[in-house]
């Protein structure tokens, strides 16, 4: 993925979604293609399971969750591992997530700029991204700021 280029990002809205609907539970799925460096965003009330690929298992996640005050946080999730890899590559693909996440929030952030039109008070809300991983050292959740950080860098 590497930096960031709104002109190598396809955006698709999962019908019935809309640049304004839904907000609570508004799913994002983020591809690459590693050749081409292109993104694709997928955004909608479900997942695009069909555009992940499952062997590579590379793709990111997130949707807009409230947490137990109500407040929305953008919660994604890096699948580094379910114990398929060994300790070592999944330290590998650890290291690229965490690498290339500002990226990826980027995409999801940038491709979704309307939405923030609609609910101007979600440019402030947190990112948390979980790592999920069977080895304790790569689970972890991270913290990636707000929204307004990724427009402020992409705009």
């Amino acid at each position: 993925m590497s930096d960031f280029n709104p002109e190598k990002l396809s955006v698709k809205l999962i019908p019935p979604a809309t640049f304004s609907q839904p907000v609570e539970r508004r799913k994002y799925t983020l591809t690459h293609s590693d050749s081409t460096g292109e993104l694709f965003l997928d955004i909608g009330y479900v997942y695009n399971y069909t555009a992940i690929n499952l062997k590579m298992r590379d793709e990111v996640v997130a949707e807009w969750k409230k947490d137990s005050h109500g407040r929305l946080s953008l919660v994604g999730i890096a699948y580094v591992d379910g114990g398929e890899f060994s300790q070592q590559v999944a330290g590998t693909r650890f290291n690229i997530f965490k690498k290339e996440m500002a990226t990826a929030l980027n995409g999801i952030i940038y491709g979704d700029r309307p939405f923030y039109i609609n609910y101007p008070s979600l440019v402030d809300a947190p990112i948390f991204i979980y790592y999920v991983s069977v080895y304790p050292q790569y689970r972890q959740v991270a913290f990636y700021g707000t929204p307004r950080h990724f427009l402020n860098q992409s705009i």
